[in-house]
């Protein structure tokens, strides 16, 4: 990943805190963020198009669903800096997270296997 690229992502508020949230959780789906963010569908998908062309984000369907991941194959500097700013920085993403919770019927995911 080209550190240039990686910062620019980093650089717009909805971007950063789009890839904290899905640190913290593990993978979310493009409902679970607009209800975490509280902004509209294509905006999120905007992001997370963005995200994914970037190669920060992975997806995965599931159905009706595509959850969103951070990409394994991020390079390890990438991912350190993704976990020590979520470390760092969780009273950045509280409220978002406080959305999420109170969001109820979040879709199941599938576990996944072999």
């Amino acid at each position: 990943m080209n550190p240039v690229q990686f910062y620019k992502c980093l650089a717009d508020d909805t971007r950063l805190r789009t890839l904290l949230l899905i640190a913290h959780e593990g993978e979310l789906c493009v409902c679970e963020l607009t209800a975490a963010l509280n902004l509209s569908q294509p905006k999120i998908s905007r992001h997370l198009a963005l995200l994914r062309s970037a190669d920060l984000l992975q997806d995965r369907r599931q159905g009706q669903w595509i959850f969103y991941r951070i990409n394994p194959a991020l390079g390890d500097w990438s991912k350190a800096i993704l976990q020590d700013t979520l470390q760092a920085n969780r009273h950045f993403i509280a409220e978002d997270l406080q959305n999420l919770i109170q969001m109820g019927e979040r879709p199941l995911r599938a576990s996944l296997c072999c």
